[in-house]
């Protein structure tokens, strides 16, 4: 039975994640290109969607597609994924043995141990257990600080279904680096597609390597690549408070010839730094510019 695309899992809980939006991100990209670029991997939400199109339509997409990220222990988690996706699903298995018993004590287990050697394996289990898969470092150690969140993670059997699925996804013809996003841009060509989902300017300096992060550089390496007749997508922080709240960016004059906005629900950052109050009024909205 094939999986459709509204029914492809969530591997990891990540804050920001575009899984109930990547079909219509998908929708806006050209009918071909030649090669996928997502330099600010995250979840991996839109590049999943996209290797099932490419799989099971008459017409391919791309022929090859890189997911990069600055984490190295999210590429690791992929690479498992991609060539071991059984030592994933057996260290998830493993780390939640009685984890519903004594919820604190074995999140912060797992988490000191992460923060020992920074291992993706540590990793996957944390963004499962997490608050809201909000991924903060410290910014004077680099230690993972999120708390444990409220829910139960998903079950061992669970987990292992997902990253079954996408080991289909992307077994063949993706490739995972960790790298910045400069270089991933600057190895793109002609005819190829680059989609970027950078940290939101406006609110997520707590999370990790937003405090590096200038949306400056990324205009330059966007203009670069306009200019070799690569194509760039940008989603970025567009409105909030069901649209009254203007908090996009202002982009350099004549650098995207097209946008639209879509729909990413309620922040899940402004509700932990509120605490968990209710957040009616805090549906964000990100702009979806095209350069071409």
């Amino acid at each position: 039975m094939r999986t459709t695309t509204a029914e492809i899992p969530q591997l990891l809980k990540w804050v920001g994640n575009k899984h109930r939006v990547a079909e219509e991100i998908v929708s806006y990209m050209p009918e071909q290109f030649h090669t996928y670029w997502e330099p600010f991997l995250g979840s991996g939400a839109v590049l999943g969607t996209l290797c099932y199109r490419n799989q099971h339509t008459l017409f391919k997409k791309f022929n090859k597609a890189v997911g990069s990220d600055i984490l190295p222990f999210l590429i690791d988690i992929f690479d498992y994924v991609k060539n071991d996706p059984q030592t994933l699903i057996d260290h998830y298995a493993k780390s939640l043995e009685g984890y519903n018993e004594d919820r604190e004590n074995k999140y912060l287990e797992i988490r000191d141990k992460f923060n020992q050697d920074f291992n993706g394996l540590d990793f996957a289990v944390l963004s499962r257990t997490c608050y809201s898969g909000i991924i903060r470092f410290r910014k004077k150690d680099g230690y993972m600080s999120t708390p444990i969140g409220p829910h139960k993670p998903v079950p061992p059997e669970s987990f292992a279904q997902r990253v079954r699925i996408w080991h289909e996804l992307v077994k063949e013809n993706v490739t995972f680096l960790s790298e910045d996003f400069r270089s991933a841009m600057d190895r793109a060509k002609h005819g190829d597609l680059v989609y970027c989902d950078p940290p939101y300017t406006h609110s997520q300096a707590i999370l990790y390597g937003a405090q590096q992060f200038r949306i400056e550089a990324l205009w330059d390496k966007i203009y670069e690549c306009k200019q070799r007749g690569v194509k760039v997508m940008l989603s970025i922080n567009g409105t909030r408070r069901s649209g009254s709240e203007d908090i996009g960016v202002i982009t350099p004059e004549g650098l995207f010839e097209r946008g639209a906005f879509v729909n990413c629900g309620i922040s899940m950052v402004n509700r932990l730094q509120k605490q968990g109050d209710t957040m009616d009024n805090e549906i964000v909205q990100d702009a979806l510019l095209m350069t071409w």
